[in-house]
């Protein structure tokens, strides 16, 4: 076999991934169908994500990860700039020091988030919303999506020791809380 960057001949086919297909990791509070791994490209981790009503990831940053999202349905309140002050609680009341607020995203809007900027999205809709979500570098994403679900299907209240860990191991430094429902 030859070898191209480091990929065999027997890898440089492409990869199509029809709709409603993927590998699904489904919590409580979101449904994520990996469409594109670390084992099929270099260069990111590509998600499909469905946020219900009510769900609020948290501000939180990435000192490595690069992250792209583009909205397909619904609305999202999202933030992708560093406040003025970090509050402990609540993120959709930040501003920017150049005076960038939270936006309403809809249907077509793009959200960029290089590595070190807080970043927050949340649905305060009563419907769900479904966004395109990429990561960078691979796998990280998939990997905490992962092992988070293990700890979410240990049954009980979720071990929020175990999740806090989870999220230093994979670059993720939360900000304010994550909360559904």
């Amino acid at each position: 076999m030859t070898t191209v960057e480091g990929l065999t001949s027997a890898s440089v086919d492409g990869l199509l991934v029809p709709p409603g297909k993927g590998r699904v990791v489904e919590t409580p509070a979101q449904r994520v169908t990996f469409k594109v791994t670390g084992t099929h490209s270099r260069m990111a981790s590509t998600f499909e994500v469905e946020v219900p009503p009510g769900f609020d990831v948290g501000a939180h940053v990435h000192t490595r990860s690069e992250e792209l999202f583009y909205v397909l349905e619904g609305e999202l309140d999202v933030l992708a700039f560093e406040p003025r002050i970090r509050t402990p609680d609540n993120w959709k009341g930040w501003e920017s020091s150049s005076g960038n607020r939270v936006v309403r995203a809809t249907p077509g809007t793009v959200i960029v988030v290089p590595p070190g900027c807080p970043h927050a999205f949340a649905n305060p809709t009563d419907t769900p919303a479904k966004m395109f979500f990429q990561a960078s570098p691979p796998p990280d994403h998939e990997r905490y999506f992962e092992e988070l679900l293990e700890i979410l299907r240990a049954g009980g209240p979720p071990d929020q020791e175990a999740i806090e860990a989870l999220r230093l191991k994979y670059d993720i430094e939360q900000l304010t809380p994550l909360r559904h429902g």
